[in-house]
């Protein structure tokens, strides 16, 4: 049937009506005060979301265009950065900062588990000399279904003394508490298509004071993603380099939305359909791929050993309109992924889930009780 597709994936993540909207408005032109005003607004709600006095510059790009600009702004070529890797952005943050001439030391966790934080504390602590510039972590490693614990780690970082923090939140700002004052966080990037609940084309930067210290000496070369320049217009309501109108009008919308439910209750409602979802997929047998004690607010992954992902994945959009993500470089065809953040509701799982449970019976898994995985999400989701 046409126009019943139904994403649940990481990202981008369902759009809701009055978003889109918004965002079908003629455009204003992008100097006027009128666009200004909205400026305004988006950037004083964006600060409530990431509970932070700081600076917050939007960008026109994507995730990793806000990781980025979270990177080179604050360092020179040659600075030693810790770089956590346990997934596949963990990876590609890595990756970056070598090309951009920065001495990369990872510190590693197999792909499904969290990030020791003792490690961390172990290196920064035996840094006498202070020499580590950075440490870059992934909050929600969305590649795994894995969150790591960044409040400790921040803390062994702010014990350190000289290192900045810069956090990769794409997946769990908006999904998951993250009190960018409260913990000191310096750089935190994310991205629009998660738990804003808009579409692709905005990345999104927080600067503590302590960053901006370091922006006045770095040398890594800038331009288009020059943090500078955003924070100068942002300050005047405006942006450097003409903005993708209409995504502004979305994010006026969504925003509004979140304020309107509470950071409470977003909080609250991504953690209850994380366990909804976990219950269930216990209830039919499937093999999670991160533990409970890991397990991020934003997506599932599970790991099928009798049944093949890919194919549970081909029959859930063939039959059912509902798109799962599939596992990325060695974990492809080995887990699918089932996103739950943004504008995703209780509902929303228990169709999914259902939907799962008949591909499963086509597919012939024997292992599945039909009606398991949804009584399982439904007692959660009844008693939270």
């Amino acid at each position: 049937m046409d126009d019943k597709l139904m994403l649940m994936i990481p990202g981008p993540t369902p759009v809701p009506e009055q978003v889109l909207l918004a965002m079908a408005k003629h455009p204003i032109g992008h100097r006027s005060g009128d666009f200004s005003k909205i400026v305004a607004e988006v950037i004083e709600n964006l600060k409530w979301l990431h509970q932070t006095q700081n600076d917050v510059l939007i960008l026109s790009a994507s995730g990793t265009g806000a990781m980025e600009a979270g990177i080179i702004n604050f360092l020179s070529p040659g600075d030693r950065v810790l770089v956590g890797c346990n997934g596949k952005f963990g990876d590609r943050w890595a990756e970056l900062s070598k090309a951009f001439g920065l001495q990369v030391e990872t510190i590693t966790a197999d792909w499904g588990q969290a990030l020791d934080p003792e490690t961390f504390r172990s290196v920064l602590e035996a840094d006498t000399e202070k020499t580590i510039k950075a440490v870059i972590i992934t909050h929600s490693e969305t590649s795994t279904g894995v969150l790591n614990d960044l409040e400790t780690i921040n803390r062994y970082v702010k014990a350190h003394g000289e290192a900045l923090i810069i956090v990769d939140t794409v997946t769990s700002l908006g999904a998951i508490n993250v009190p960018v004052d409260e913990w000191g966080l310096d750089v935190v990037a994310s991205g629009s298509q998660k738990g804003y609940m808009i579409p692709p084309g905005l990345g999104f930067v927080v600067v503590s004071p302590r960053a901006w210290q370091a922006y006045a000496t770095a040398k890594l070369p800038r331009f288009y993603l020059d943090l500078g320049k955003y924070r100068k217009d942002a300050a005047k309501n405006t942006t450097p380099f003409t903005p993708p109108v209409n995504l502004f009008f979305g994010l006026q919308a969504a925003l509004r939305m979140m304020k309107a439910e509470g950071l409470d209750n977003i909080f609250a409602r991504h953690q209850r359909l994380t366990t909804a979802t976990r219950a269930a997929i216990k209830a039919l047998n499937l093999p999670l791929f991160a533990a409970d004690s890991a397990a991020s607010p934003a997506i599932t992954a599970v790991a099928p050993d009798r049944v093949d992902a890919e194919q549970i994945r081909a029959v859930m959009k063939k039959r059912f309109d509902i798109v799962l993500a599939g596992g990325q470089d060695h974990l492809k065809g080995k887990i699918f992924r089932i996103g739950h953040l943004g504008f995703v509701s209780d509902r929303d799982i228990l169709a999914a889930i259902g939907a799962l449970e008949a591909t499963l019976q086509e597919l012939g898994y024997e292992s599945v009780s039909l009606g398991a995985g949804i009584a399982a999400a439904a007692k959660v989701l009844a008693n939270s």
